[in-house]
């Protein structure tokens, strides 16, 4: 078997294994140099224009998950027991006006002020033209939410690599979770909020079967 071949059966495999896992084993925890590499997976994805719109909050303290559960419907099974649990939160306020934006075209990316300047224009088009992101805030914020899950993403295939287990969760009233972070000073006086939650662990059950819709329903090829 060639290197490609290993490495196209080793992530195939690994998308085969993941499933998004309700309940997990309480006493087996993950390694701390696995779950830092799932988090660097995520600070390393992609993001539009490069912006970065996020943050990742990881939730040990028990008494905080304990208040997240009590607003969250679909976590009730992973926040007792999941090793551990993220909450991805997304800038509300991503336009290219802002302190923010000027800061990581130039400060973070490297990019010369002078080209920035030049580039501003294209960048007001993208935004307010191309995708209309500025006709209200919670255009601005569903944007910034849609590059968190590229992060997600490649956080659980990241961990599913690693022959660990995670859960994707929607499952959350978003106001009164945002209430309950902005209560303990998570969300940088209303800079960001939640996006979508993730919990990381090892199952206790064998999943189901996968079942997905078949390639031919899924992908059309135009050549």
């Amino acid at each position: 078997m060639s290197s490609n071949e290993a490495k196209r059966q080793q992530l195939l495999d690994a998308f085969h294994f993941r499933h998004a896992t309700k309940s997990f084993d309480p006493k087996r925890k993950i390694a701390d140099e696995d779950f830092q590499t799932i988090l660097e997976a995520g600070r390393l994805s992609p993001s539009s224009v490069g912006l970065e719109p996020w943050k990742f909050l990881v939730v040990q303290n028990s008494d905080l998950r304990e208040k997240i559960k009590k607003v969250s419907w679909g976590a009730q099974g992973q926040l007792p027991t999941a090793s551990h649990f993220v909450v991805l939160l997304a800038r509300r306020n991503g336009r290219y006006d802002t302190e923010y934006f000027w800061n990581q075209m130039t400060k973070i990316k490297g990019i010369p002020e002078d080209t920035v300047r030049q580039m501003m224009g294209r960048y007001a088009e993208f935004q307010g033209e191309d995708f209309n992101l500025f006709e209200s805030e919670r255009a601005l914020f569903d944007w910034a939410c849609k590059q968190t899950y590229i992060a997600l993403g490649n956080m659980m295939t990241a961990a599913a690599l690693l022959g660990i287990d995670s859960c994707p969760i929607e499952g959350f009233n978003q106001a009164a979770l945002n209430e309950v972070l902005e209560q303990e000073g998570l969300l940088e006086n209303g800079i960001y909020g939640v996006s979508v939650m993730a919990a990381f662990g090892y199952r206790v059950q064998e999943r189901r079967p996968q079942s997905r819709r078949s390639a031919e329903d899924v992908i059309q090829w135009l050549n």
